[in-house]
This record gives C-alpha cells, sequence and structure tokens, in this order.
C-alpha cells in the first residue's frame, strides 16, 4: 500500500467522524496557538530588549570602580577601599592600541533653570569621546571640546525634549542655564535618541565631567567607557585596560566588562526565558495529544470488525499500524496547521492593537510547532495503532 493510500484512508476516516475530528483538531490547534503566540511575544521581547543596547554599539567597554563579580562599584552603605576613577585614568587608557575613543561618565539628577523655567533631569558629565563611544549626533551647534580636564568650560549640550521644555521653538544657542549651583552656557542639541528600557535619553543635559564632578561633589567618576576598533577582539582590550589600571591604581580595583561579553549574558537568559515561555504554552499540546489517544482508542474500538476483515484478506499487521498512526499524525498536522494559523494571527493582531509590545514570530518556529504537533500525533498514536495491529482477526470478526 503506498503513501497515497495511507492519506486517502486516513483523510476518509477524519472525514467520516466530522465533529470528533474537529474537537481533536480543535485541542492541538489551541495548544500549538499558545505556543505560536508566546513564543512570538517573548522572542519580540528578547530582540527589543538586544536592540536596546546594541543602539549604543557592541563594541563598548566599561570600566567600574571596585572589583566585583557582577560589575558596578561596592554595595551601598559599605566601605570601599577602591582607588576613585579618575579623569587623569580616562587619560590614560586613551593612548591604548586598538582603542577609538573614551569618555570618563560621572551623572546624577539636578535641576536645569532657563528662560525662566525649571526642570529636574538626568545629567551626564561626559567628554569629547562621547558622540564616538555611543553613537551620539548633535542636531545643531556642536558637542562638548577637547580640553584640558582641569580646565573644562561651563558649556552644556541640551537633549532634545529639554530644550523644547526650556525654550520651546526658540535658539537655545548661547543661552545662559543654571544647573544646580553652577551657570552654564548652552552650546548644542542633540539628535533625538529616543527611550532606553523606560529611560528617556532626550530628556537630558549633557556637561564636562570634571563639571559634573563640581556639580555633584564627588570625587571620583561612575564609570570610563571605552569604545574598541571594528574587528578587534574586545577581550585583547580588556587585558591592555585592566593592564594600566593595576599599574595606575597598584592593584585591580576595578571591574571591566565588554558589550560584546553583557550581550552574550543576555542572550542566553532571554532564550531560557523564550523557550520557558514556549514551554508554558506547550502544556496546552499534551492536552491536545491525550485527545488524540483518547479518540484513536475509540476509533480502534468501533473499527474492530473493519480491522478483522481486513487481516483476513492479507492486510499486513505493520499495515494496520501504519493506518491508525498515519490517521493520528494527520489529525494533529491539520490542527497544527490551524493552530499556527491562529497563533500567528493572533500575534499580529497584539502587534497591531499594543504597538508597544515587541511581536515576532521567526520561521524556524512555524517549522518546529508543525513538526511538534505531527510528532505528538505520532507519539499519541502508538498505543492505540499497535493495539489494532495486535487484534486477532478472528475474535475481531466476531465483535459486533
Amino acid at each position: 500500500m503506498g503513501i497515497t493510500d495511507f492519506l486517502a484512508l486516513a483523510i476518509r476516516a477524519i472525514v467520516a467522524q466530522r465533529l470528533r475530528s474537529f474537537l481533536t483538531l480543535l485541542g492541538i490547534a489551541v495548544g500549538i496557538a499558545a505556543v505560536i503566540l508566546l513564543t512570538s511575544i517573548g522572542e519580540g521581547i528578547h530582540r527589543y530588549v538586544l536592540a536596546e543596547f546594541s543602539q549604543f554599539g557592541t563594541n563598548v567597554i566599561g570600566v567600574h570602580p571596585g572589583k566585583t563579580k557582577t560589575g558596578g562599584g561596592a554595595l551601598s552603605g559599605l566601605p570601599s577601599s577602591a582607588r576613585p576613577l579618575s579623569l587623569d585614568d580616562a587619560e590614560a587608557l586613551k593612548r591604548l592600541p586598538n582603542v577609538v575613543a573614551v569618555t570618563p561618565s560621572a551623572w546624577g539628577n539636578a535641576e536645569v533653570h532657563g528662560n525662566g523655567r525649571v526642570r529636574r533631569v538626568s545629567i551626564y558629565g561626559v567628554g569629547p569621546g562621547m558622540l564616538t563611544v555611543f553613537k551620539g549626533k548633535v542636531r545643531s551647534g556642536r558637542f562638548l571640546a577637547e580640553e584640558e580636564a582641569g580646565a573644562a568650560r561651563a558649556q552644556v549640550v541640551l537633549g532634545p525634549k529639554l530644550k523644547n521644555e526650556l525654550f520651546g521653538a526658540e535658539n537655545a544657542l548661547g543661552q545662559r542655564v543654571r544647573i544646580g549651583g553652577l551657570q552654564f552656557r548652552v552650546i548644542g542639541v542633540m539628535e533625538t535618541k529616543g527611550m532606553f528600557l523606560g529611560i528617556d535619553l532626550d530628556d537630558t543635559a549633557f556637561v564636562p565631567a570634571a563639571r559634573a564632578l563640581e556639580l555633584f561633589n564627588r570625587e571620583g567618576l561612575n564609570e570610563i567607557n571605552v569604545a574598541v576598533a571594528e574587528d578587534v577582539p574586545a577581550a585583547r582590550v580588556v587585558e591592555a585596560v585592566k593592564q594600566v589600571m593595576k599599574e595606575r591604581h597598584g592593584r585591580e580595583d576595578v571591574t571591566i566588562i565588554s558589550q560584546e561579553e553583557m550581550l552574550s549574558t543576555l542572550n542566553s537568559i532571554l532564550d531560557v526565558l523564550t523557550m520557558a515561555v514556549g514551554a508554558l504554552g506547550g502544556i496546552s499540546l499534551l492536552v491536545g495529544g491525550v485527545g488524540i489517544v483518547t479518540i484513536m482508542t475509540i476509533a480502534v474500538t468501533e473499527r474492530t470488525n473493519e480491522i478483522g476483515l481486513m487481516v483476513a484478506l492479507g492486510a499486513r499487521r505493520r499495515t494496520i499500524l501504519g493506518l491508525f498512526l498515519g490517521e493520528a499524525v494527520a489529525l494533529a498536522a491539520i490542527g497544527g496547521a490551524f493552530g499556527l494559523v491562529l497563533g500567528i494571527g493572533l500575534a499580529q493582531l497584539i502587534g497591531l492593537f499594543l504597538p508597544a509590545l515587541p511581536v515576532h514570530t521567526p520561521l524556524s518556529f512555524v517549522i518546529l510547532a508543525e513538526v511538534l504537533a505531527a510528532a505528538i500525533g505520532l507519539t499519541a498514536g502508538v498505543l492505540p495503532a499497535r493495539r489494532a495491529a495486535l487484534l486477532d482477526p478472528v475474535e475481531a470478526l466476531r465483535t459486533e
């Protein structure tokens, strides 16, 4: 018996019991739709988070004060013997090979007074290399110039939202603003950068790092960010940075994290979360598999006479086995196809009505879901099909 004959008989058996087959298909379809929908949302969030971090480049190395395993400084409230990061440390890192740009970073919150208005925003103390390190662009005016660390001028570059809040449509260049207790002159306005994990990067102000240390009364920088040349392994530059900081501080008292390493770790975590979310949807598939086992067991009982007649006419037991397995796989595959349409459709509707929620359905998920549906049908049909194949033909023909 050829494959076409198997398929024809399987489809005929499914059509003969339309309501029963539909309910079985529905169980598989709901399971597949749940898997597709949940994994699409999980994959969408996965891509969104990685894109948020990647917008600043993947070749950035962060140097943080304090030797920890997870990065950042010492735990709040606990004493630390770590030497603070200085502007001179940042200057020393600029001279390393394969380093494109370096920017010191010190940040905090402060009120910005300008044009008779006040707004509390995040203030970032940075260096001229910030544009290169974090791929920023200036819309009008210019960015902070290269100057001696101790002679940084009181200049500020406004984020576009902050500029609009303080000056509206007026030209802000050359205007004076007061940040905390210091006066600054506006020399530029940044291009729109958007949101980063809930933080509005446009509602900010950038001042020289030396001025930020004075403004926030801090001894050292929050971190130093280093941009590495393209096609250069970040690990090589990390070792060079570690050596320089060790020579300058007398010991290894900083934590160095590469963007590449962070993205790799983040990607692994998000992969696990996506699979976990998909596994939750897979519970529905187990219910669908139980439904196939039940329906196929009933089918074997109802068709005992038919099975006995086929065996009596010379049909092989593996043929009987194949017929019932084919029917189970066909039920699951058709249900899986309906589930794919339903799941992808729901995912697209969510993306349409909730654009803030990222949704993405990769082709690999679609193929995997359909293969999974067929595999469930095959697995669920084994016991009923084996029972049918092992029926005694004489006893089967006697059954009414």
